[in-house]
């Protein structure tokens, strides 16, 4: 019952809990009572509008994906690390990866600059950090599972053999 409603609120944070209710067969009392408690528990942790910004302003904020090396502290492993990296206001997304670095972060700025000061600045000088490396996202294709450029038709000639 939980997962049902909270793969329809993922799907679209719009419907109404009357229309839960129809698509699960629950009461709409009963998918009130369970939103609320998810809320509650902060399995809900909030509702978010993906938008397409590229289609709104010309000079929308810069995307970066940044790759962090760090040493995980005796006690806290990554957490402690994590949890400072995560109090900065560029960072959108911090999550624990495999591989060569340990963190990934997805950050957000006015301009590529402003990331490169923020990695300089901010994120290099952190006690723990032994290294980053920042990629900087040039073009968005699907955001939170929706293609942004929907129904746009391939520019590109046909190959023919």
């Amino acid at each position: 019952m939980l997962k049902d409603i909270l793969k329809i609120l993922e799907g679209d944070a719009r419907v109404t809990p009357a229309q839960i209710a129809t698509m699960t067969g629950l009461s709409q009392d009963e998918v009130v009572k369970v939103i609320r408690q998810a809320e509650k528990d902060r399995i809900i942790l909030r509702y978010k509008t993906v938008i397409n910004w590229e289609k709104v302003e010309a000079d929308g904020a810069v995307w970066a994906l940044i790759e962090v090396k760090v040493k995980p502290e005796p006690e806290a492993g990554f957490d402690a690390i994590a949890t400072r990296i995560a109090q900065f206001p560029q960072v959108r997304s911090l999550y624990l990866a495999s591989g060569t670095y340990d963190l990934l972060l997805v950050v957000s700025g006015e301009t590529e600059r402003k990331i490169a000061d923020f990695v300089s600045e901010n994120l290099s000088h952190l006690e723990g950090v032994q290294g980053t490396v920042t990629h900087f996202v040039l073009k968005r294709y699907k955001e939170d599972g929706e293609i942004l450029d929907g129904g746009e038709t391939s520019r590109r000639q046909p190959v023919v053999l």
